[in-house]
């Protein structure tokens, strides 16, 4: 019975990473800007990748497990200020549960050090909450409640994990990304106006403060991967990119993302490069992610933005 689960679970997950084999015809191809840059602090997000385009209305947003992830003992998730000259604290924030239900919960926290304010409003329903930092989607798993989804309203930050490989009770958050016009305010940002929950579609509808929509919905997830359908109202204006990924790279040793991968329109094959390497260019599928395993965010996912067009 393991062995028909994990194959099971294996098969629902292969399209995640292979899209290369559907609908080459019409895809359409974006530009992604490499701005990553050297750094020493494993706390500090140096990996930047921006994706742009015009025609751009639709894609598809997935993390995926990391390929040694079955071989990993003892995970390591633990924060590294070793090398960084930066303020850091831990400790327990405020939460509140604002929508739930049998299989799916919303919880909202405000961070009184965040960087930016929590006057984002929020909508499920009929309900409206503002002053959160942080918003985390929860699903029944193992007859416990398992995140599988941080919004950062203030900012217009995500990140998105699988659920639990295998026997594994937790893997790590990684890569975080933005979805929306972005704009540099200290930082890549995406500036919202409000946000609004759909339960019954797992959809998030983002106005954006420039002008504009997008709708992403969590499309599928499950112990291999996690797929996000992001549908945007129009154009992002001034050209800006309508996407993000940020992530941090010390060393191929101590990274989130240590390598990107990338297809090319009407492309033989995968071009493959160090993230720090690549020069960025036309794509119509990217990965990044990593093939040898790091000690910082060791069961973090590997990223894939695909699935681009009009």
């Amino acid at each position: 019975m393991r062995q028909i689960l994990a194959l099971a679970l294996l098969l629902l997950a292969a399209p995640a990473f292979a899209q290369g084999a559907q609908g080459l015809v019409n895809e359409t191809a974006v530009t992604v800007n490499n701005r990553s840059t050297p750094e020493l602090c494993a706390e500090r997000d140096n990996v930047a990748l921006e994706f742009v385009s015009p025609e751009v209305r639709h894609m598809e947003v997935q993390a995926t497990h990391p390929s040694y992830i079955g071989m990993i003992r003892n995970d390591r998730w633990a924060p590294d200020f070793s090398a960084c000259n930066m303020p850091h604290g831990e400790g327990a924030l405020p939460r509140k549960t604002f929508y739930e239900s049998p299989t799916l919960w919303l919880t909202g926290l405000t961070d009184p050090a965040f960087w930016r304010p929590g006057t984002v409003p929020i909508r499920v329903g009929d309900r409206v909450e503002t002053g959160f930092n942080y918003i985390q989607l929860w699903m029944l798993f193992r007859e416990r409640a398992e995140e599988v989804l941080v919004l950062y309203p203030s900012d217009g930050y995500w990140r998105i994990r699988p659920l639990p490989f295998g026997d594994m009770r937790w893997t790590a958050y990684g890569s975080s990304f933005l979805i929306g016009p972005v704009e540099v305010q200290d930082r890549p940002i995406v500036a919202l106006k409000d946000i609004v929950f759909d339960p019954e579609k797992k959809a998030f509808t983002l106005n954006f403060a420039r002008g504009g929509s997008a709708v992403v919905t969590l499309k599928a997830v499950d112990q291999e991967h996690v797929a996000l359908d992001v549908a945007y109202s129009g154009a992002m204006p001034e050209k800006l990119p309508f996407a993000a990924m940020r992530s941090m790279y010390v060393s191929e040793s101590n990274a989130d993302v240590s390598a990107v991968a990338w297809r090319v329109k009407d492309g033989a094959g995968w071009g493959e490069s160090p993230i720090l390497s690549w020069k960025g260019g036309q794509v119509t599928e990217l990965w990044a992610g990593r093939a040898t395993p790091s000690r910082h965010n060791q069961s973090a996912p590997d990223m894939i933005f695909s699935h681009f067009r009009p």
